[in-house]
């Protein structure tokens, strides 16, 4: 899709990004134990040190305990990571996911209704240097850049452990191997090992996806990035939620995606490795450190100018040595790791998404089963509206334009499930004797 023309005169920190995110229950779940965070840098010097935030976390525990474990990741996660104003971005994140850990571990040591709760955790920061990513479980971010998908991070999932050490092939898991074990969260235990990914250089056009495994269990990542190719955000969760509850809603989905429509990186380049403070090397100072050598050089100074040399030598000597110091302390372990090289090993998974035939085909017949339920269950619907996305994406496949004929059917498909949440008794596909439309091949 077209990048979208951007006025230049807009901070390009504030007006380079089009967002969008929902949540659904899904189809078979009592309640919705998913959460998600959408913070967006307030002002230019925010964006500078922080960037923009997103996070996505999949709670898991009987009665209310999953869905607060996710909530209180979605709500610890950003606060402490904004709040960390002096470590770098990296090991802001990471502290502020084990921040999170621990709140929803003691939470859990507290009540015996909560006891061993637990929730995955994905976020995404995009910086001016580029894109971060930290998480712990099986919930996912992908990239689509061009006509590729990419999965940013590693399932920690019992399949995906199993794989990496060579005890399964990188094709489909054996059926006797459960899915649905993964071997981190955030929760049960009082630490947590937090996975890095980045900074990856961020170019415009790109699209990120951050979602629970509601949505990576029922839709292929091939087709999450024809969907992403062929809509714009708002339409996209939209439809990715619409496909998933379509082929059974057994969990429940939650998506994010974010469209970077501008350079984020200051003055019109695109973000890659870059200093994030002041100083030649990168290097910021704390202010409360600035603080103290600046009135240890005062005091030198004064001592200096009034005759008294070694009392002035001693100030200077202290100066350096608690700057120096301090400065090691509170950066050695993030300047460890060279600029150059990002964290992390991914992308894990990559994709063709370019929209084809048979998605399109396959779209097309989810379309039809939608038309034909609707017709024997006489649901009120706006029949004409329908079939002019159908026939648009009939003749734009004929025609061998599969962008758009993936793009009419996935439109007529969130048009006849938005009918269908209109109906007076609100009836769902996919829950007791309704059908579940397939994957097809």
């Amino acid at each position: 899709m077209p990048v979208r023309i951007m006025d230049p005169h807009a901070p390009n920190w504030e007006h380079c990004l089009e967002p969008a995110s929902l949540s659904d229950i899904g189809l078979r779940r009592a309640n919705n134990q998913d959460s998600l965070a959408t913070v967006i840098a307030g002002s230019p010097e925010k964006f500078r040190s922080r960037g923009h935030l997103f996070l996505v976390a999949d709670g898991m525990g009987a009665h209310a305990a999953g869905e607060l474990a996710s909530k209180l990741a979605a709500d610890v996660v950003p606060l402490t990571y904004n709040k960390l104003v002096d470590p770098s971005p990296a090991e802001a994140l990471m502290a502020a996911i084990e921040d999170a850990n621990s709140q929803i571990h003691n939470r859990g040591m507290a009540s015996d209704d909560f006891r061993g709760m637990g929730t995955t955790v994905s976020a995404l920061a995009l910086l001016p240097e580029g894109a971060l990513v930290a998480h712990v479980g099986d919930s996912r971010v992908y990239r689509l850049r061009g006509s590729r998908i990419e999965q940013l991070t590693f399932d920690h999932s019992l399949v995906w452990e199993l794989r990496a050490a060579g005890h399964v092939s990188s094709g489909e898991a054996p059926s006797y191997i459960p899915k649905n074990i993964i071997t981190r969260s955030l929760g049960p235990n009082p630490q947590v090992q937090v996975d890095l990914e980045g900074p990856l250089p961020i170019e415009p056009g790109d699209v990120y996806l951050l979602c629970s495994d509601g949505l990576s269990g029922q839709v292929k990542d091939d087709e999450i990035g024809k969907v992403l190719a062929a809509l714009p955000p708002k339409e996209a969760v939209q439809a990715l939620v619409d496909l998933a509850n379509l082929r059974g809603g057994p969990d429940n989905i939650t998506v994010v995606v974010v469209r970077v429509t501008g350079p984020l990186a200051p003055g019109g380049a695109t973000a890659a490795a870059a200093p994030s403070a002041a100083s030649p090397d990168g290097l910021r100072i704390p202010p409360a450190i600035a603080w103290a050598l600046g009135l240890l050089t005062l005091a030198a100074g004064v001592l200096a100018a009034t005759g008294r040399s070694e009392a002035a030598w001693v100030c200077a000597v202290v100066a350096l040595g608690a700057g120096g110091v301090a400065l090691l302390r509170k950066y050695g372990r993030a300047r460890s790791q060279p600029a150059s090289q990002p964290f992390g090993r991914g992308p894990y998974a990559s994709s063709d998404s370019t929209p084809d035939a048979p998605f399109a085909e396959r779209l097309a017949q989810v379309v039809q089963q939608l038309r034909e339920a609707a017709t024997g269950a006489n649901w009120t619907i706006d029949w004409e509206r329908f079939r002019t996305h159908e026939s648009r994406a009939a003749a734009a496949s004929q025609g061998g334009d599969y962008l758009a004929a993936v793009r009419e059917s996935c439109k007529a498909m969130m048009f006849m499930m938005a009918e269908l949440r209109s109906q007076p008794e609100r009836r769902k596909l996919g829950g007791g004797d309704s059908t579940s439309f397939s994957q097809g091949p």
